[in-house]
């Protein structure tokens, strides 16, 4: 499909295989971005450093935003240039995201899940005397 691999390869979910398959669908001089975090207690993963090497593929991590960016990027929100909340494809309450958390290992439709805040007049919210 991609006449002989994938220019970039990015993998946001964190796991072992997709890491692994992100690095082998690389074309020579492909870099890999690594941004979900891979889980500790699985070890470290296998990565295919025989393709590293011979590929000379670029290996890069991103642990997210800097905090100095943030008056940017919300500048840019409150000018409707970046819309996040078209991300948004479900909103569910704090009940219910056990359950969620528990499939994050399943495939799942595209856009994200939101979590919404308890109510304000639960005993979490209140202030204490």
């Amino acid at each position: 499909m991609t006449g002989g691999g994938a220019h970039l390869s990015l993998d946001a979910l964190g796991s072992h295989a997709t890491c692994t398959a992100s690095i082998e669908s690389l074309r020579r001089r492909g870099r890999h971005v690594q941004v979900g975090l891979l889980p500790a207690a699985q070890g470290r993963p296998a990565l295919p450093m025989e393709l590293v090497i011979a590929f000379e593929l670029e290996l890069r991590g991103s642990h997210g935003m800097p905090a100095h960016a943030y008056p940017e990027l919300l500048r840019l929100v409150t000018a409707g240039v970046l819309r996040p909340a078209e991300l948004v494809t479900r909103t569910i309450g704090l009940t219910e995201a056990p359950d969620a958390l528990a499939t994050m290992d399943r495939p799942a439709a595209g856009g994200m899940c939101l979590v919404r805040p308890r109510q304000a007049g639960s005993i979490a919210n209140m202030k204490q005397p």
